[in-house]
């Protein structure tokens, strides 16, 4: 028997248990946790509530590209395009589970709006599909870049002992800047200006939010 090709309505059923799973489920890496192995620091209060607070953010950004994959492939035009798309959602995956579990690790919780997140996220990706293949994965390039930046930062401000969310967050990084190029050798373009400055707003905006609720 053939397999069936997946139609529109398929597509819609899955993405709705995609956003479920990211925003309120347990999602599955694919890959085991940078983490594993490494011994739990002893960390005083200060240095767990701001531990937990930068892998609150990262987890909240990992919802938002889950989101925004999944809104672009939903209206790519070319379906090379599409797959690729899905694959980096798919790592993106293993980036939302580590974060989680790392989460829980700090006796800590994710973001209350991240529903919220979600929803923008799959909106913005899929407003950049509509304007084409090109734009949508140079959209892709400038938030890989960003998200790179962002975790460059966190890597500095997590507190020195704290070698399980620095594992994470290293391995998230080296992801991101291999997603970027991908997106970037697939034809995607430079953002016009003031895409990249809106996004960087957003992201901060998000980022300000999702370290304390």
């Amino acid at each position: 028997m053939s397999a069936r090709t997946l139609g529109r309505f398929d597509r819609l059923l899955i993405g709705c248990e995609r956003a479920l799973e990211a925003v309120g489920g347990t999602p599955t890496a694919q890959r085991p946790s940078p983490a594993t192995g490494i011994t739990e620091a002893d960390f005083d209060d200060s240095e767990r509530r701001h531990a937990a607070g930068l892998m609150r953010i990262n987890h909240t950004g990992e919802v938002c590209a889950q989101a925004l994959y999944l809104g672009q492939a939903a209206l790519a035009r070319d379906t090379d395009n599409r797959q690729h798309l899905l694959h980096a959602a798919a790592e993106e995956t293993d980036h939302l589970a580590w974060c989680a579990e790392r989460l829980q690790q700090l006796d800590s919780r994710p973001s209350l709006l991240n529903p919220l997140w979600y929803a923008g996220s799959y909106v913005i990706g899929a407003a950049a599909a509509l304007a084409g293949d090109a734009l949508s994965l140079g959209f892709v390039v400038e938030t890989e870049r960003q998200v790179e930046a962002h975790l460059a930062d966190h890597l500095e401000q997590l507190p020195a002992a704290d070698e399980r969310s620095r594992a994470v967050l290293t391995q998230m990084q080296s992801d991101e800047i291999r997603h970027a190029q991908a997106a970037q050798q697939r034809g995607g373009i430079d953002l016009p200006f003031p895409l990249p400055q809106l996004m960087h707003a957003s992201s901060m905006v998000m980022k300000t939010v999702a370290y304390r609720l």
